[in-house]
């Protein structure tokens, strides 16, 4: 479980957002939706710990989590629009390198944990190849099985289906289902309506449920 509880951020003397208390239960697929510009990927890189909050907790799992901005870990598995995938790598060895230097896994545990998810994400032919020989689609399921090899406590994504065209947000859509069937909990920034629709338990109008403006 993830709980917000009154989270802050300003920039200057601005306010981008104050008060925001928001839950997110086990297993639960949430969706927070709001246009462009309004602060949705600054709340998300204060959740992935690489940006400081002002104010606020977050707490995964009972266990509060540092809103400094300069988190260590893996609790909260972030897949931003442009994938950040590493392009000298294969697509195994951009999964399989955080384990091996974070968690210290072996090669061979970090592999089959790899081996396995790029299987449950249809990827076992891509493999060996690429990022620049990839699809968006694909490259979107790398960056969320480089995600899930940390076993983060939630997966997060930063307007998943940007940029992708039909056949591959289905697909998407089919993936965040499928790990929802896992009991994988996800958080999905979006200003895709019909995406939240299709896969959300519960939605969160970033532009209406939080406040702006005025004094901390």
């Amino acid at each position: 479980m993830l709980e917000i509880k009154n989270l802050a951020k300003v920039f200057g003397d601005r306010v981008i957002f104050k008060g925001m208390d928001l839950t997110i239960n086990d297993g639960d697929v949430l969706s927070i939706v709001g246009p462009s510009g309004i602060g949705k990927t600054t709340f998300l890189r204060i959740l992935a710990g690489l940006l400081p909050a002002d104010r606020g907790e977050l707490i995964l799992n009972n266990e509060s989590l540092n809103i400094s901005g300069d988190r260590q870990g893996a609790q909260v598995g972030v897949i931003f629009q442009d994938f950040n995938l590493f392009p000298q790598y294969t697509v195994k060895e951009n999964v399989t390198l955080a384990p091996q230097l974070v968690k210290k896994l072996s090669k061979k545990e970090a592999n089959n944990i790899a081996d396995e998810l790029l299987t449950n994400l249809g990827l076992e032919e891509q493999i060996n190849q690429y990022p620049f020989q990839l699809s968006g689609g694909q490259k979107q399921r790398v960056a969320i099985a480089r995600a899930l090899a940390m076993k983060p406590g939630i997966l997060a994504y930063d307007e998943p289906t940007s940029g992708l065209d039909a056949g591959s947000t289905e697909r998407v859509i089919k993936v965040i289902k499928q790990l929802k069937e896992q009991g994988v909990t996800q958080l999905i920034v979006t200003h895709d309506l019909p995406l939240a629709q299709a896969v959300a338990d519960k939605t969160f109008d970033f532009g209406t449920d939080v406040l702006r403006g005025g004094n901390l």
